[in-house]
């Protein structure tokens, strides 16, 4: 009956529905500014300080380098081949305040992000990963947003084009109700039920106290069963002014979307109690298309044309303008079978 539900779920509601499938209409979009630029891959000059754009492939341990410490959490990179006790050494020598967040170096869509409890649990988790991770502080700040941001390089000054506020997977107790049977009344969280059993730190038998609110996953990804708010009304000039400052101390960052966690509204516009969890470039998504229940597919593809249009104007400028070349063919398809490879193998991790 629950598998029945699920069905019914992401057929009538577009937010589930798969990404290539969201996509497909846009590929004839994206494959006419292709041929106007002549590359199928003409995305990696948009942003130049980062790998291949931030479309694909890119690493986080990079990004970080090229932001001001001051702007995200303490992070560590515990490269490929390290022995049990070498991670252990280095995450203790770093002194990080548990629990934290472990995540891939290379990620793709959240996969591999878990919110660890202890150094043993850690070293366990980046050892069965078998590939570069990296080790953060979690943020404890109440809030997160996703501001997506451009600025064409001929121009002093970028923009917001869109905000999105996230909701985590919580549960309030009734006192008699498992926490799995608190999720099968929300048809968000029953498509997140076989992920979450995967997850031993989760007690789904847990019955908790009436009123007592739970929150079970801390960090805001759609795939993990956030939901998605389109806060793009609160746009305005403080915002984009801070937003804009913050953006142009990361060189040569024009486009793309700022994953932040912050302590009230009134101190992101003041560029106070923030932290960015992750800065996303190229590949990223208008995220604040998914509040299903104020827009529409059609209302999502015509944003996703829009900052298509906006990464191409970016990229053919810094092509011609500063002889940047784009990828070849080659490595362009190259670069998207790795990238199968590489979302394969996060697909293992549990």
């Amino acid at each position: 009956m629950l598998k029945k539900n699920t069905i019914f779920i992401k057929l009538f509601q577009w937010e589930y529905w798969n990404s290539n499938v969201i996509n497909f209409p846009i590929f004839f979009y994206w494959a006419y500014l292709s041929v106007r630029a002549k590359s199928f891959f003409f995305f990696n000059t948009s942003n130049p300080s980062i790998e291949n754009g931030g479309f694909v492939l890119e690493k986080k341990s990079n990004i970080y380098e090229q932001m001001p410490q001051a702007f995200y959490p303490k992070t560590l990179l515990i490269k490929k081949g390290q022995t049990e006790n070498n991670i252990k050494e280095l995450i203790e020598a770093h002194n990080f305040n548990f629990p934290i967040i472990v995540k891939p170096d290379i990620g793709a869509k959240g996969k591999g992000v878990k919110k660890i409890i202890d150094v043993d649990a850690a070293v366990a988790y980046i050892l069965s990963a078998n590939f570069p991770m990296l080790v953060q502080n979690l943020i404890e700040y109440k809030y997160e947003v996703g501001i997506f941001y451009y600025r064409y390089p001929w121009q002093a000054n970028g923009q917001i084009t869109g905000i999105v506020g996230k909701t985590f997977i919580t549960v309030i107790g009734d006192g008699s109700s498992t926490v799995e049977n608190l999720l099968q009344l929300n048809a968000r969280y029953v498509l997140q039920l076989d992920a979450l059993k995967k997850m031993p730190e989760i007690n789904l038998q847990e019955i908790l106290p009436a009123g007592m609110q739970k929150v079970l996953i801390a960090f805001g990804n759609h795939a993990r069963g956030s939901q998605f708010i389109d806060l793009s009304h609160q746009i305005n000039k403080n915002l984009e002014i801070t937003v804009d400052a913050i953006c142009k101390q990361i060189p040569d960052f024009y486009f793309g979307r700022l994953d932040i966690m912050y302590k009230s509204w009134e101190d992101l516009e003041l560029g106070k109690n923030f932290s960015i969890i992750e800065l996303n470039g190229a590949g990223s998504e208008p995220t604040h298309i998914y509040d299903a229940s104020k827009h529409s597919i059609f209302f999502a593809w015509k944003e996703i044309a829009k900052h298509m249009k906006i990464m191409w104007k970016i990229a053919m400028y810094n092509h011609k303008k500063l002889s940047m070349p784009f990828i070849d063919f080659k490595t362009g398809v190259n670069m998207f079978k790795e990238l199968k490879k590489v979302e394969a193998t996060l697909d293992l991790l549990t």
